[in-house]
């Protein structure tokens, strides 16, 4: 569980959940393509990709000089594992929800 509250976390800032989206949509990158598409300084692109690193949710490839990073498709795994698992819950919870709401509009017009 611990695991998925550090992927949780760090999904959790704006520019971290960019920059997973755009390795998903267009698979490994060098990191110049996510800095340039970030609107920010290299480095601090670099410390947002330590935070996936870290929290497994990309790897990253040496090639010389350039560093490639992709999403490491076992935590895109986990977090549907972790989504489908608690699906039950969710879907009990809206359905509890829609029959307040329901008997709130019955009152209503009445």
């Amino acid at each position: 569980m611990q695991d998925m509250a550090r992927t949780f976390a760090a999904l959790s800032d704006p520019t971290r959940l960019s920059v997973v989206e755009k390795l998903m949509q267009q698979g490994e990158l060098p990191v110049a393509a996510l800095v340039s598409d970030a609107g920010m300084s290299a480095p601090a692109v670099s410390r947002h990709l330590k935070v996936l690193r870290e929290a497994g949710l990309v790897t990253q490839r040496a090639e010389g000089t350039k560093r490639y990073y992709r999403v490491a498709p076992e935590s895109v795994r986990a977090i549907a594992d972790w989504t489908t698992l608690h699906r039950s819950f969710w879907a009990a919870s809206l359905d509890r929800l829609e029959a307040v709401l329901a008997e709130d509009r019955d009152l209503v017009d009445e």
